[in-house]
C-alpha cells in the first residue's frame, strides 16, 4: 500500500485513527502492530511470514542478550542475531546477484529468482541496531512482543524509513504525548510530504521516463534527465520521510529527521551529513566507528571508508553500479579529507557548490542506471562523447514543457520556502491561510491520484 494512494488516505488511515484513539493507551501499540501488518501484507501477504519471523527472532535474541549481558553467552546470541538478520537479507536481496556473478566466472548455476520483500533493508537494520544496543548496554531489552513488534513494523516508517533506532523510541513506546497541537503539526507535515511526492516527484519522474524512451537524446536532454532524477529522488524520498514523521506525530511519536536540504552542501561530506541521515548515522555508529573510524593510520582510514561505502552501495541495491556508486563517494570523501578539504573551505559558498552539484548529478545518473553499460552511455552523453547533438527540437520542447517545474523543484530543494513560511507564521493571516493552503494541496493531490497512474516510490526497491 502506498501513502500516495486513495485507499490509504481515505480508507486505511481513517480506520486506524478511529480505532487507535478509541482504545485505552495500553492497547494502542497493539492497534499499531495489527494495522501495520495489514499495511505490509496489503501488496504481498506471503512476506508477512518473513516479517513476523524477523520480529520474533529479534525480540527473543534481545531478551537473551539482555539476560546474559556481560558474558560470553550474550556475544553468542548477538552473533546469532546478526547472522540470522543478515542471512535473511542476503538471501532475499543478493542471492540472484551472487549467482549471476558466479555464472559470469564460468559456473552454470540456476538463478534462485528470489523476489525482494519491500522494506527488508530498513526493518533489518532496525532489528540489528536494537540487538547491538542491548548488547552494548545502551538500552534495555523489550519484554513485550507487542511493543517490539510495533517498533519494527510501525507502518509510517516501515517501507522506506527513516531507520528508527529502538533507543530513540523506547520511552515513547511506554508513554507518549497525544495532543491536538502535535497532531496538527503531523497533519501539516504529512500533507506537505504527500504534495512533494505527488505534485513534484511524480511529475519529474515522467520526464525521466520520456528521456529513456527518446530515440536520440541530446546532450541538453541528458543534463535535463540528470537534474530531473536528482530532484525526483530527493522529493520522492524526503516526501516519504515527511509523511512518516507527520504520521508519527499524529500517533504521538517523535521520529528523527532524515533530510536537511542536501543540495545546498559545499562539499560531498556535508551532503552526506544532510542526505538520508538515518542511514548515514547507522553505518557510522555500527560499522565505521567499531572499525576505528578516523582515529587510525591513513591507510587503515582509507580501508574503513572503502568498506563502509561499498556496503552503503550494496545496501541500496544488488548491482555493480550501486557498488561503484558507493566506491565513488569513498574516493571523493577521501580526496576531500587529504587533498581538497582546505581548498573547498576557502572558496566562496556559491563557487564551492557548483562542482559538488555537478558531481552529485553525475553520481545519481550512475545510481539510476539499469546496467553499467547504460551508466556509461548516459555519462558519455552528458559530456558530449556519444556523438549525439548538443540540442534537438525534442529536447527544447521538453525544456519548455518541464522548465518551470524544474526551476520550482530546484527552489523547493533549498531552505527558501521554509524560511518564507517561518516569516509568514508571524502574520495574523497565517492561521487562516495555512489550513486553506493545506486543503488546496490535498485536493490537488487527490485529483492527480484519481487521474494518474505514474506513482512509484523509488526507495521501495531498496
Amino acid at each position: 500500500m502506498l501513502f500516495s494512494s486513495i485507499p490509504f488516505a481515505f480508507y486505511f488511515l481513517p480506520a486506524v485513527l478511529v480505532l487507535y484513539f478509541a482504545v485505552p493507551f495500553r492497547f494502542k501499540n497493539a492497534v499499531l502492530l495489527t494495522f501495520s501488518l495489514v499495511f505490509y501484507g496489503w501488496g504481498e501477504p506471503v512476506y508477512l511470514i518473513l516479517m513476523t519471523l524477523s520480529i520474533v527472532l529479534g525480540w527473543l535474541f534481545g531478551l537473551l542478550i539482555g539476560k546474559y549481558r556481560g558474558t560470553g553467552k550474550a556475544k553468542f546470541f548477538l552473533t546469532l542475531s546478526v547472522v540470522t538478520s543478515l542471512g535473511l537479507l542476503g538471501w532475499f536481496k543478493y542471492a540472484d546477484f551472487a549467482v549471476e556473478n558466479l555464472n559470469a566466472l564460468g559456473l552454470s548455476l540456476a538463478l534462485p529468482k528470489v523476489a525482494l520483500p519491500i522494506g527488508i533493508s530498513f526493518y533489518t537494520f532496525q532489528i540489528l541496531s536494537y540487538t547491538i544496543d542491548v548488547y552494548r548496554g545502551d538500552t534495555e531489552s523489550q519484554k513485550s512482543p507487542v511493543d517490539f513488534g510495533a517498533y519494527v513494523s510501525m507502518f509510517p516508517q516501515l517501507i522506506a524509513g527513516p531507520i528508527v533506532r529502538y533507543s530513540d523510541v523506547a520511552r515513547q513506546l511506554k508513554s507518549r504525548e497525544h495532543s491536538v497541537e502535535k497532531a496538527s503539526l503531523g497533519v501539516r507535515r504529512f500533507v506537505i510530504g504527500l504534495a512533494k511526492k505527488v505534485l513534484i516527484a511524480n511529475q519529474l519522474g515522467q520526464l525521466t521516463e520520456i528521456y529513456r524512451a527518446s530515440a536520440q537524446p541530446s546532450v541538453l536532454f541528458a543534463w535535463m534527465y540528470a537534474v530531473a532524477f536528482a530532484l525526483q529522488i530527493y522529493f520522492d524520498f524526503s516526501g516519504y520521510s515527511d509523511m512518516a514523521i507527520g504520521l508519527g506525530k499524529i500517533f504521538g511519536f517523535d521520529l528523527l529527521e532524515n533530510f536537511n536540504y542536501p543540495f545546498i552542501s559545499r562539499s560531498v561530506s556535508e551532503f552526506w551529513r544532510r542526505w538520508h541521515m538515518s542511514l548515514g548515522g547507522w553505518f557510522r555508529d555500527y560499522v565505521y566507528i567499531p572499525m576505528g573510524g578516523n582515529r587510525v593510520k591513513p591507510l587503515r582510514y582509507v580501508g574503513n571508508v572503502l568498506t563502509v561505502w561499498a556496503l552503503t552501495g550494496l545496501w541500496h541495491g544488488a548491482a555493480w553500479n550501486f557498488v561503484l556508486w558507493g566506491l565513488l563517494f569513498a574516493a571523493l570523501l577521501t580526496a576531500e579529507k587529504f587533498l581538497l578539504g582546505n581548498v573547498m573551505k576557502k572558496l566562496p559558498g556559491w563557487l564551492a557548490r557548483i562542482p559538488v552539484l555537478v558531481i552529485l548529478l553525475m553520481s545519481f545518473v550512475l545510481f539510476n542506471a539499469s546496467s553499467m553499460a547504460q551508466a556509461g552511455s548516459d555519462l558519455a552523453r552528458m559530456v558530449g562523447l556519444s556523438g549525439q547533438p548538443a540540442v534537438t527540437a525534442e529536447s527544447l520542447y521538453y525544456l519548455r514543457s518541464y522548465g518551470l517545474l524544474l526551476v520550482m523543484a530546484a527552489v523547493g530543494a533549498t531552505p527558501l520556502c521554509k524560511n518564507l513560511a517561518l516569516r509568514a507564521e508571524k502574520s495574523k493571516l497565517f492561521a487562516v491561510a495555512e489550513p486553506l493552503v493545506l486543503c488546496a494541496l490535498l485536493l490537488a493531490v487527490t485529483a492527480f491520484l484519481v487521474g494518474g497512474s505514474f506513482n512509484p516510490f523509488l526507495y521501495f526497491r531498496f
